[in-house]
């Protein structure tokens, strides 16, 4: 019988921070991942011959908690990221771009003149229009959580008066540019809780571009530093089944081949539709899971290109509101240096590409990069449309309450995954912080 002190189902990001909080403090760890690689939504791989990546990520400066669970598995952050000190907005059919300053404290200058600047695309009337609409939204989030929640963004920007110029080109890039869901889907409550920790550690923001793909320079460190700690890592491991004693105490997992690996305890650190595939046939009357059981799922879908040169003069984040490309980077110069050119993109309403072929994404694409400004079809040499089914909790008005805790009333079960309650949304950070809880509820019990 192999027995473990935690047995950890998925090796994304919250799983291998659980992973390597316990195994540095010699804790007894098997991790185990589905998946060939390591990395979850944050993985990058082979498909078919081209290098991708499974999802278009940026590491945001004012991460408190990232940094330190990095350095801990020896990563050095100036090491795996570039630093951008502005983000571009392409608004359609003009010549010209907002630049905003990304970088407060490494880029003072090219933030004020963001501010400042824009006037042509962004006249100071539209710029005043926003002020009402953050100060009421920052305010609401500190006195009424609850009533925000029940306000989309396109009806919260409505009652605080923001122009239709002002909301499509500042307040939708940075709402549906960063969750791809439409504005009369998106939680207000979730766009200014985004806000607040920048608010808050403002100094420090800036955005961080990988320097290689997140399994080489990140996960796979991570998971190398749980096993010179003592831990195991497996891929290509896919749990099909929770187990249980008489006691209805969680005991450890089965394997797709009968194979079982028994844990003091089990942290299930998937993806929500994962988890819930996993426990709904112990727990779907329990009432303590129902919230969860019930919480709604979004998708994702993500273009990437290869191209024999460049798409844009810049490796830095790019937003195309009124278009598909929603979100977009030209990444030769960073993640991607072994192509010529390299464009990655989250699409706008993906449910829409979801039903797509990818040669039909493309097509849609390439038309809307043309009102953008950028015509690289000639230059396409391969590309793949990389879809995520229900991978993310709901960030519709209303479902932030349903998100559960990372300690359940089912002895010898956690969770772990940016799902979970923690203070952040659906980002890499928040996935950190569930995986840093769940190892704290393990490590406090063991100490009991």
């Amino acid at each position: 019988m192999e027995q473990y002190d935690a047995v950890i189902v998925g090796a994304g990001l919250a799983g291998l921070t659980c992973g390597l909080e316990l195994a540095e403090q010699g804790r007894k760890v098997l991790l185990l991942e589905a998946e060939p690689v390591v990395g979850g939504r944050t993985s990058s791989y082979i498909d078919n011959g081209m290098k991708v990546e499974s999802g278009f990520h940026r590491y945001i400066g004012f991460y408190s908690e990232m940094p330190k669970v990095l350095r801990k598995a020896g990563i050095q952050l100036n090491e795996i990221f570039t630093w951008e000190e502005k983000v571009e907005i392409r608004v359609r059919k003009q010549e010209k771009l907002i630049t905003l300053g990304a970088a407060p404290l490494f880029g003072p200058k090219k933030t004020i003149m963001g501010i400042l600047g824009n006037n042509e695309l962004l006249p100071p009337r539209d710029k005043l229009s926003l002020v009402s609409f953050f100060l009421g939204g920052l305010k609401d989030l500190i006195t009424n959580p609850k009533k925000l929640d029940a306000y989309n963004i396109r009806d919260y920007a409505k009652k605080h008066r923001v122009s239709e110029d002002a909301f499509h080109n500042v307040i939708i890039p940075f709402s549906t540019g960063l969750y791809f869901l439409p504005p009369e889907r998106y939680s207000a409550y979730v766009f200014f809780g985004l806000l607040a920790p920048a608010i808050k550690r403002f100094y420090k923001m800036r955005i961080g571009a990988f320097l290689g793909g997140m399994t080489d320079v990140m996960c796979q460190p991570m998971a190398e530093a749980i096993q010179k700690k003592g831990g195991i890592v497996k891929t290509d491991h896919k749990v099909c089944k929770l187990h249980m004693d008489w006691q209805n105490k969680l005991t450890g997992v089965e394997m797709e081949e009968g194979r079982i690996f028994y844990g003091e305890k089990v942290v299930v650190a998937t993806t929500l539709n994962s988890a819930k595939q996993l426990l709904k046939p112990l727990f779907k009357d329990h009432p303590w899971f129902q919230p969860m059981f019930k919480l709604p799922m979004m998708s994702a879908a993500t273009l990437q290109l290869e191209l024999k040169k460049p798409a844009l003069p810049k490796d830095i984040t790019t937003f195309g509101p009124r278009t598909s490309l929603i979100s977009f980077a030209e990444q030769s110069r960073s993640t991607f240096r072994h192509v010529p050119g390299r464009l990655s993109i989250i699409m706008s309403n993906p449910e829409r590409f979801l039903e797509m072929t990818p040669e039909e994404t493309l097509q849609v694409v390439v038309k809307d990069a043309n009102l953008l400004g950028m015509d690289f079809k000639e230059n396409i040499i391969d590309y793949r449309q990389i879809n995520h089914y229900d991978d993310f909790h709901s960030l519709e008005p209303g479902y932030h309450w349903m998100r559960p805790e990372q300690v359940t009333p089912v002895e010898g079960l956690l969770l772990a995954g940016d799902y979970t309650m923690q203070p952040y949304f659906a980002t890499m950070e928040g996935a950190v912080v569930s995986g840093q809880k769940a190892a704290r509820a393990i490590l406090s019990s063991k100490k009991r």
